[in-house]
């Protein structure tokens, strides 16, 4: 037997270092090197996985698994595919917990769950199933911080879906480090991952947010995972989005939008709806753009406000957009618009709390600029959509006839929109206008 080895590992970066120190060297963090101990002996060659030509492969389709939520599915790409590992972050308190202990209850075909739970009780569990109205009939709870106890369950009760709350709770016996540290969350999550592939068990992963907005830290298992969500809400709305920002089975950047109700989650099937206000789509600075995220169109309305400067430095703040990139705009808008606001004060918001990082939204921002400052509301029924550049041409964006005929479905009847996107053949119900430059947009808006 060979004589294993000592080295000491750092609980918050995970750096190893041969001898131990009162600081890490590689994040300056004091008294976290811990002993562990590793074995000197090198794997002999042979004896593992022999290559497999692809041609040889018998690949069965995947049959993915519903959630019972579209909206859910949706963002995985379809549903739920076996031997999957999803990993779900988000603030604390915003609801990680019910949506999978409802999704739990509610997949297709009653497959058996295993519910492990290292922040709370048995009784705790039970009274959110009995709030939430779950039956919870193949739902079977587990509550327990070691993994090797939570895995060996799931082989003796025959689980097809795993879901550990949380990953930051638990441990593995091999490493002496604290629950939490980053040295625990690559071990836990490794052996997750390698125990869903070879028992082609799905596992849904719930992880901390930090305060840097990271999950667990500085992004030490996102790559491990075959999925990652997040989820983004407003505090002051009822309403909660699911965004997908790595996903091996589907889109990234898809999008399902939930509400919050008395008996948990409930799914939001036209989600243009919330974020459209129908009362102040006439008043001055409201103008209606068509996002696009993941497959499908949104929607939103983009709401600006110009006051005078008080000061020798005017303001530019934007909410739900870049703001670096409203101040490009702004300037454009002045070489290229005739429209002066070297003293004005601009604020630009997206309703609802959505976050649009796409270019397809500027034309709509200063129209909705201009449209406050002079006082005058755009043309009734009105939508737009379009990337503005730095000549102050109009530029097409991407699925730009998919956005006109999500736009007519809306009830809008008038599209300002690159030239390039304008359809062939429109959508009956609404006039689409093309323009190539800035100009000409702020001609056809008023």
């Amino acid at each position: 037997m060979p004589k294993p080895k000592t080295a000491y590992v750092c609980a918050e970066c995970g750096a190893h270092s041969v001898k131990w120190a009162g600081q890490c060297p590689e994040c300056s963090s004091w008294n976290t090197l811990s002993a562990t101990q590793i074995s000197s002996a090198t794997q002999s060659a042979g004896g593992g996985a022999e290559a497999q030509g692809l041609a040889e492969l018998q690949l069965d389709p995947v049959e993915r698994v519903a959630t019972g939520f579209g909206e859910f599915d949706r963002v995985l790409g379809g549903g739920l595919v076996p031997g999957a590992v999803v990993l779900l972050g988000g603030d604390p308190g915003v609801g990680k917990s019910t949506l999978l202990q409802q999704i739990s209850s509610r997949l297709e075909g009653g497959i058996a769950v295993l519910y492990a739970t290292g922040e709370e009780s048995l009784r705790q569990v039970s009274h959110r199933a009995r709030r939430l109205g779950l039956s919870g009939d193949s739902l079977q709870v587990l509550a327990d911080t070691s993994l090797g106890n939570v895995l060996a369950e799931v082989k003796r009760t025959d689980t097809k879906v795993l879901v550990v709350d949380s990953i930051q709770t638990m441990t593995a016996a091999a490493l002496p480090s604290a629950p939490g540290s980053v040295a625990q969350l690559r071990e836990c999550v490794g052996r997750i991952v390698q125990f869903a592939k070879q028992n082609e068990i799905s596992v849904f992963v719930i992880g901390h947010v930090t305060k840097e907005g990271a999950i667990a830290g500085p992004r030490v298992v996102e790559h491990m995972v075959d999925t990652v969500l997040y989820f983004e809400n407003d505090p002051a709305s009822r309403y909660t989005m699911i965004r997908s920002v790595k996903n091996r089975f589907g889109a990234t950047g898809e999008i399902g939008v939930f509400a919050m109700t008395e008996t948990g989650f409930r799914e939001v099937r036209n989600p243009s709806a919330i974020f459209l206000s129908r009362e102040t789509l006439t008043e001055p600075g409201s103008v209606v753009s068509v996002a696009w995220e993941g497959s499908r169109a949104l929607l939103v309305e983009m709401q600006a406000l110009v006051a005078d400067g008080n000061s020798n430095y005017p303001k530019r703040l934007a909410q739900g957009v870049d703001q670096n990139r409203i101040s490009l705009l702004l300037a454009v808008l002045q070489r290229h618009g005739d429209v002066q606001l070297g003293a004005e004060d601009v604020f630009v918001n997206v309703v609802g709390g959505l976050r649009i990082a796409e270019t397809a939204v500027d034309l709509p921002s200063l129209l909705s600029v201009v449209s406050s400052f002079r006082d005058r509301p755009c043309r009734e029924g009105l939508v737009s959509f379009g990337e503005i550049g730095l000549a102050g041409e109009v530029r097409p964006v991407r699925y730009g006839e998919e956005r006109v005929v999500a736009a007519a479905q809306q009830g809008f009847t008038c599209a300002i929109v690159p030239r390039a996107n304008v359809p062939k053949r429109p959508p009956a119900g609404i006039e689409v206008i093309g323009v190539r430059r800035l100009r000409d947009a702020l001609d056809s808006a008023f």
